[in-house]
């Protein structure tokens, strides 16, 4: 079994439009949650997103690219760039052959629907654009990125809610690990910020309407977001034989189903997954020193991660450095596990922890290290990015440091 390491990371999300940009505002506790700015907004009754703002500029994509690039296509265009930059990787020859891309997202081009049915129900339109079905098409991201840099391996995406981009990675991992690929390029995206796409979140009554407080007692929902994170999945030695600068290494992963419930979560499908990251990476649970949480902002939620963190690290909980970024960038849904993953790799390269903001009380249900407000410098060596979908679907990281 080969070694993983990542070698390039992108992103695009409400904090920045690049890794240092993202990297700085976590580390200085910046809240990239704000009033959504789209059509018909005031007629929400939720009204606030980690929305993108001025993206993409008006020079970025021609009319040619516009009518085929969904706004969720167009984070990852931009991310994948950054990342497959930071790689120095180029694709050709056998590499071309074998590397591939898997991406995450649990809407796709939802902006595209949105704009289409409103033409065909509201505007009484008969006809749409020719390009609409693959604009929309939960594949098109990856399918763009694979022409975009000449990846002729597998490639596909994955769609399982809230693990969508955990789910993703973890098959790109495999198959670097098992020597199918010498490189991938993984991660996800999601753009659910338009009126239908919030409008419906709005109908499970789980939304805030001012902040995402995560395992703060008072808490009242999560905060939807939207962008991309992007990474270079690569073979340790293949990396190290042409110089690469190695950001940390993927360890392990587990996947696991409640096989319970289609919205509540369940401690017990969320320990087994990060009990088996931890045996499939060949860690210890006190070796870890942070988890980037799932934690949404929920009372289902957050008391049933915090649960399941104490049932599987024990005593070491009290320990442990535990948490959610969404509370920045809010939930990108299909692309939050791979925004996250820029937090894991700050602790693990920068040596700080990027704070749960908005934290104002204590909850006796969330009694651990929450980092609550204030990024901490602290030398953690190994760290999990927990994803716990809806439908029951987990999927967990642990990442080393090099």
């Amino acid at each position: 079994m080969k070694r993983v390491v990542i070698t390039g990371a992108g992103t695009i999300n409400a904090l920045g439009l690049n890794v240092p940009d993202t990297m700085t505002a976590m580390k200085n506790g910046v809240c990239g949650i704000g009033q959504l700015e789209f059509r018909d907004v005031e007629r929400l009754s939720i009204q606030i997103g980690g929305q993108v703002k001025n993206f993409p500029p008006p020079e970025r994509y021609n009319r040619q690219q516009l009518s085929l690039y969904d706004r969720f296509t167009q984070f990852t265009l931009d991310a994948a760039e950054q990342a497959i930059a930071q790689s120095g990787l180029v694709f050709s020859g056998d590499l071309s052959a074998k590397a591939g891309v898997v991406l995450g997202t649990a809407g796709g081009g939802v902006s595209t629907w949105d704009d289409n049915y409103r033409a065909v129900y509201e505007e009484g339109k008969n006809r749409v654009h020719p390009f609409v079905v693959p604009k929309l098409m939960n594949n098109a991201a990856a399918s763009h990125v694979s022409m975009e840099y000449n990846l002729k391996g597998p490639s596909f995406t994955v769609s399982t809610a809230c693990a969508s981009s955990n789910h993703a990675m973890a098959q790109a991992f495999a198959m670097v690990r098992s020597g199918m690929a010498s490189a991938m390029i993984t991660g996800g995206s999601e753009s659910m910020l338009c009126f239908g796409g919030v409008k419906a979140w709005e109908g499970l009554r789980v939304m805030s309407r001012d902040a995402c407080r995560p395992f703060s007692a008072n808490r009242n929902g999560m905060v939807q977001g939207e962008g991309a994170g992007i990474f270079v999945f690569e073979d340790y030695d293949h990396a190290r034989a042409r110089g690469a600068d190695i950001l940390c290494e993927v360890a392990g992963f587990a996947m696991t189903s409640d096989a319970s419930d289609i919205v509540m979560p369940s401690k017990a499908g969320a320990a087994r997954a990060m009990q088996g990251a931890l045996s499939d990476a060949q860690i210890n649970a006190d070796e870890v020193g942070y988890i980037n949480a799932h934690g949404t902002g929920t009372a289902a939620n957050d008391k049933t991660e915090c649960a399941a963190v104490a049932d599987v690290f024990g005593p070491h909980a009290d320990r442990l450095m535990i948490s959610s970024t969404k509370s920045m960038h809010g939930h990108l849904i299909g692309g939050t596990g791979a925004v996250e993953l820029l937090a894991c790799i700050m602790a693990l390269r920068d040596g700080v922890i990027a704070p749960t903001i908005g934290y104002q009380e204590p909850d006796p249900e969330c009694a651990l290290d929450v980092v609550p407000n204030t990024a901490r410098d602290a030398d953690v060596s190994v760290v999990l990015s927990n994803a716990f979908a809806f439908g029951g679907l987990n999927a967990v990281m642990a990442l080393r440091k090099v």
